[in-house]
């Protein structure tokens, strides 16, 4: 097994989430697949990343944060049940589709009355959001319906300098976007994809 790549210094974490703070749009890996960041809460840094991909608003995004308090603002109410089915997969490779709180901005849901959550288990996108303090969207990095990149060297290709700043790093072991499950139900709506050898 290849040995692990070094977390990106605290100086440059530091950097992203001065970037991230300014509205701006930053690159990093996750456990599937390369992925494009921004402050859910910032409208005008929320279009710009569907611009970026091509992406139509009704789509919705994902949000990751490196420990379940960071998400609670975005969750409305669940049962214990639903509680424990999320947690039992956290932190790991599972998105959980669940009711939203009523002041969940439309840009994140798609208008819907869900939101989609995730505790990342990858290292980088876990640092990165424990020092921004907060969730972060979270979405692959490509143009709309373009395979996503699994590198930063990929995703520059692909993005140049539309986005602000790529973190260092490869995707996890996953082969594709995380698994995506209905919390109320545990319905899978995203198979799991396969593991890269």
């Amino acid at each position: 097994m290849a040995a692990r790549a070094p977390l990106p210094s605290r100086l440059r974490i530091a950097v992203a989430v001065r970037v991230l703070d300014a509205g701006g749009i930053v690159g990093h890996p996750t456990e599937g697949v390369y992925g494009l960041a921004c402050d859910p809460l910032d409208a005008h840094a929320v279009a710009r990343l569907l611009q970026v991909k091509g992406r139509p608003p009704a789509a919705g995004f994902i949000l990751i944060a490196a420990d379940e308090r960071r998400l609670a603002p975005f969750l409305g109410p669940l049962p214990a049940a639903a509680r424990r089915r999320m947690r039992r997969t956290w932190p790991g490779p599972v998105t959980w589709v669940a009711p939203a709180a009523p002041d969940v901005p439309d840009w994140i849901t798609g208008g819907r009355d869900t939101v989609a959550v995730r505790v990342t288990a990858h290292p980088v996108a876990a640092a990165l959001c424990a020092a921004f303090g907060g969730a972060l969207v979270s979405t692959s990095a490509n143009r709309h319906r373009r395979p996503p990149a699994r590198d930063a060297l990929a995703a520059r290709r692909a993005l140049g300098d539309d986005v602000d700043l790529y973190l260092p790093g490869r995707a996890g072991p996953l082969a594709g976007p995380t698994e995506i499950r209905d919390a109320r139900t545990g319905a899978v709506l995203r198979p799991a994809p396969e593991r890269r050898p």
